[in-house]
């Protein structure tokens, strides 16, 4: 008998997930425990192996279990570069997701040399993803809109690598329980979605409307 298809917000056990740039493996944990399986995830960190355990209190448990449920994890995938990584240059996803990516800490946060830093590699990842997503796929990104990272410009990143805007949607901690995010704040969220041809910005179930004041942004793109 055919097993029943699970899902968690945008996310279906049915997809081929790519989660790039893990820190605690949490977000990982929670999509395989709504999912009964991991198979269908690949998770990579930059970290070498071992580095989470050492940095993350909660690593070492995180990464059991979806090891478990048979998620392949992958060190030391640079997102920059990834489509080039031997255990990924030859494979397509439906679903790429890179939750609040940021360049590690080199000024603060309101310096243009940081913000250009953190440009750099989300520009680096779209261009990258862009060659990994199925022809129907989308590529999720998180990340917080209030200045100064509303400076970074993501949605013009996504266009300059051939990603359009298809919706705007919340990313909520209550969706996902087990998500340990290091980088978020507490507030309201949105969820964006792009794709092929013209920018349709789809409106808040709750409001009707956009909202565009706030606090963190999931941003889908899909792929030209």
């Amino acid at each position: 008998m055919a097993s029943t298809e699970r899902s968690i917000t945008h996310y279906r056990s049915s997809h081929k997930i790519l989660l790039v740039g893990e820190g605690d493996f949490s977000f990982s944990t929670c999509i395989a425990k709504a999912f009964g399986s991991a198979r269908n995830i690949t998770a990579t960190s930059l970290d070498s192996n071992g580095k989470p355990m050492m940095k993350y209190r909660q690593a070492r448990e995180n990464l059991k279990r979806p090891e478990e449920l048979g998620c392949t994890i992958l060190h030391e995938v640079d997102a920059l570069s990834m489509n080039h990584h031997p255990a990924l240059e030859y494979r397509k996803f439906d679903r790429i997701i890179f939750n609040f990516p940021h360049a590690g800490f080199y000024f603060h946060e309101h310096h243009r040399l940081q913000i250009q830093l953190h440009r750099d590699v989300v520009r680096g990842f779209f261009r990258s993803a862009r060659q990994m997503v199925t022809w129907n796929g989308q590529v999720h990104v998180t990340y917080k809109t209030t200045q100064p990272f509303s400076l970074w410009n993501i949605e013009s990143l996504a266009e300059e690598s051939g990603l359009r805007l298809l919706s705007k949607a919340k990313f909520s901690k209550s969706d996902k329980p087990s998500y340990d995010n290091k980088r978020g704040d507490v507030g309201r969220e949105l969820t964006a979605v792009f794709r092929l041809g013209s920018v349709t910005l789809s409106c808040s179930p709750s409001t009707g409307v956009p909202d565009t004041n706030l606090e963190v942004t999931q941003l889908v793109f899909g792929s030209c």
